[in-house]
């Protein structure tokens, strides 16, 4: 397959999959391995950089108010929460870095767990049409989000969205809409962060390797190619949520993660 080709497919597999709750790392693993070529991390983490950026845009007018009206104490409390969420995220992520995890670079955890995920989302749509809706974001799903944005990035197929998104809905009870901006306006600085740390890394370990130089044409086509897909995707999702349950991608999330454990060869 054409190179150019190559770096497309995968710029339109991160936009779809980065803040859809079917997890964009272990689609990314799923297409290098099914013919599209293992990429650095420079690249993986440049084209994540274009879903941020999209989705930064999207909400930069709930930003700018978040910015800019501290001095109301609902606006206050809801930056703190955020806060408080990445805080979590970054202390927590860095004791994992220093533990030495890496990520598995096989299928098989992948599909485990998009098939446990997907009964997840199940699950929680369940007890969340059980439970009254609350259009606002507690104390604890701050603390619980920020947790479950580590465990995600320790378990490729997991899915940062729909790790945060559901337990701000379980823990806090938050209806989706509510659940699922909180998600997304936690990810920004959170994903902008880790960018920039695998970037810090990936150029020190190139510095100390002499390691052959990125091909920047393929990481801006990359880049482009996400974070317009990205835009689209969240703008879909932000409309679909409205009035739909997420039980389409737990379905998919299952019948993906079936797939592979039944289609993958022994030890991939």
């Amino acid at each position: 397959m054409n190179d150019l080709l190559q770096v497309i497919l995968l710029g339109i597999i991160e936009g779809i999959t980065e803040f859809l709750p079917i997890s964009s790392t272990g689609h990314l693993l799923i297409g290098e391995q099914f013919g599209l070529g293992a990429r650095s991390e420079v690249f993986n983490v440049v084209i994540q950089a274009g879903a941020i950026l999209a989705v930064t845009i999207i909400y930069w007018q709930r930003l700018w108010q978040l910015a800019t009206g501290l001095g109301e104490k609902q606006n206050r409390d809801y930056a703190l929460k955020l806060t408080i969420a990445f805080g979590i995220t970054a202390v927590l992520g860095l004791i994992v870095k220093k533990l030495g995890f890496q990520l598995p670079t096989t299928l098989t955890p992948v599909a485990w767990a998009l098939l446990i995920g997907g009964f997840w989302i199940l699950a929680a749509e369940w007890f969340a049409a059980r439970r009254p809706d609350v259009a606002q974001i507690t104390w604890a799903v701050a603390f619980v989000v920020g947790v479950a944005q580590v465990i995600a990035g320790v378990f490729p197929g997991t899915s940062r969205s729909a790790a945060t998104i559901f337990a701000a809905m379980l823990v806090g009870g938050a209806n989706r809409v509510v659940a699922t901006e909180f998600a997304f306006l936690v990810g920004i600085p959170t994903m902008y962060a880790a960018s920039a740390f695998e970037l810090y890394k990936a150029h020190k370990a190139g510095a100390e390797t002499a390691a052959a130089p990125e091909n920047w044409t393929d990481l801006t086509i990359g880049f482009v190619v996400s974070a317009i897909v990205a835009f689209i995707a969240v703008k879909w999702l932000l409309r679909y949520i409205q009035s739909h349950r997420f039980t389409a991608f737990a379905v998919y999330r299952i019948a993906l993660g079936v797939a592979l454990l039944v289609f993958l060869p022994a030890g991939s």
